[in-house]
């Protein structure tokens, strides 16, 4: 074996992948096909849920000073993200350059082999791995497992015979970063007479641009569009001549929407847009790459460690493809509302009496945001199961910590909050995967809803993801079940 498992592609799900590899003691090798990175970022910022993820990985000081914000939207209507009561705002100006340099850096600090100008050109399954092979190269690699993170054009998606079904693109909408000139910052979906159009301002006096002609035909393109072409469409929608700016980078993207039927196929996993592909929207797709490499990571860790099968893979796909569902459904409702004409004015008045009415900005608000996902955990009716455990302030000694923090290495984490010796005896077979730590909590923190956590909760076991798969009080025989079905059998 050259490697455990070999990642293609060095975009933000594989690298985000590459680095819980590596934490779940995995040998890892990273391919992607430039030789280095391109530096255009087509995410620009994180969502609540990507913010409590990176949080939870120590990774947040890395990217030194991040501005956030409670202002979200679904569809250009705007949202207060504020009525969620979350520990983080989203970060909206945050280059997805800077999270790819970031995540690099991470992964290789661990461990991580990433080979760039290496191009993925096939794979061959057998029972024990499989072979992958690199276009100029002379021999083929070798692996137990290949994860394709290699985009929504995925080589790997393609020649592992996944089904990619959906609905194709109707139209064409085009991304710019430009610089040198002034424009005043428009929310996104912004309606004119003959299209959308988007403003918002990055660092180092860079415009990103987004707009898009209605009835604008997609086409197929080998290159990037010509600038001509993105000031020409501004001009028509805006009456603005930006011909004079200077652009960073261009890029086209419609609203096809698609999902593989499958996010494993024996030895091969698919994560990111390799597995869905849709509308931009509110900046979804990476963020949801990014959180699927987090759920498979520490399972893919586990089957190659020995401590676990194959079945906990099977996990993987029922979990992250009902998110991906999901979140095509979310993209396409607000491509409908973005991109639509007058048509889907009485829809846009509607939606916003709507926002009025108690909960609903909250229930689309935690949509796009994603903290609104659950997994199917099973063990009882607990609100707080197969949900992320919100941050809790904890006691341990005379030590202040954070439920988050327990979380660093990737492993679970058994939280007694009762100082109770027969829950840790119960727990004891796993101790060599599972933390048990004793603790007591703080006052909430501020920004911690009240009944985020329910009240007189007095142990619960966390994934590596952070997800709770088990709480008290509850049966204490339901806990080596728990256990037993996340972990492993004990020793």
């Amino acid at each position: 074996m050259d490697a455990s498992v070999i990642v293609v592609g060095a975009g933000p799900a594989g690298l985000m992948l590459a680095g819980e590899l590596r934490l779940a003691g995995v040998d890892v090798i990273v391919l992607d096909r430039l030789p280095a990175r391109t530096g255009e970022s087509r995410g620009i910022g994180f969502t609540i849920r990507t913010m409590e993820v990176f949080e939870q990985r120590g990774l947040l000081p890395r990217f030194g000073e991040i501005r956030t914000s409670e202002a979200g939207h679904f569809g250009g209507l705007p949202l207060d993200l504020g009525v969620l009561g979350a520990a983080h705002g989203a970060a909206r100006t945050v280059p997805q350059s800077t999270t790819e340099a970031m995540l690099e850096g991470w992964a290789l600090d661990l461990g991580a082999d990433i080979r760039r100008g290496q191009e993925f050109s096939g794979v061959a399954e057998d029972a024990d791995g499989v072979n992958v092979t690199v276009q100029g190269g002379n021999r083929a690699l070798r692996a137990r497992y290949l994860v394709g993170c290699d985009g929504g054009r995925s080589a790997v998606r393609k020649a592992a015979g996944f089904d990619f079904p959906g609905t194709p693109a109707t139209t064409e909408l085009f991304l710019a970063d430009i610089r040198g000139v002034e424009l005043e910052p428009r929310t996104a979906g912004q309606q004119t007479a003959g299209g959308m159009v988007m403003v918002a301002q990055l660092p180092d006096g860079i415009h990103r641009i987004i707009v898009g002609e209605r009835g604008k035909l997609p086409q197929r393109r080998t290159r990037p569009p010509h600038f001509t072409e993105v000031s020409d469409v501004w001009k028509r929608l805006t009456g603005i001549d930006i011909s004079t700016a200077e652009p960073v980078w261009i890029s086209a993207f419609t609203d096809a929407a698609r999902q593989v039927t499958e996010y494993r196929r024996g030895r091969v996993l698919l994560a990111g847009d390799a597995a869905h592909v849709h509308l931009p929207a509110g900046g979804l797709g990476m963020n949801t790459s990014i959180q699927d490499s987090v759920n498979l990571g520490w399972k893919l860790g586990a089957v190659v460690c020995g401590t676990h099968g194959n079945t906990l893979l099977d996990s993987y796909h029922h979990e992250r493809y009902e998110v991906g569902r999901r979140l095509l459904t979310n993209t396409r409702a607000q491509s409908s509302l973005i991109l639509g004409g007058d048509e889907v004015g009485p829809l846009r008045e509607v939606l916003g009496e709507l926002l009025d009415q108690p909960g609903v900005e909250q229930y689309l608000a935690a949509k796009v945001s994603g903290t609104d996902i659950r997994y199917d955990v099973g063990g009882g009716e607990n609100p707080l199961l197969g949900m992320r455990m919100p941050q809790l302030e904890l006691i341990r000694g005379n030590r202040h910590l954070t439920s988050w923090q327990l979380l660093r290495p990737a492993r679970g984490v058994l939280l007694d909050l009762n100082d109770n010796a027969a829950l840790r005896r119960r727990a004891q077979p796993w101790t060599d995967r599972v933390d048990v730590v004793t603790a007591s909590l703080r006052d909430l923190p501020p920004g911690i809803r009240p009944g985020s956590r329910p009240a007189g909760m007095s142990a619960a076991l966390l994934r590596p993801d952070g997800h709770v798969a088990w709480t008290a009080p509850g049966s204490y025989a339901d806990l080596p079940m728990a256990l037993d079905r996340w972990f492993g059998p004990g020793r």
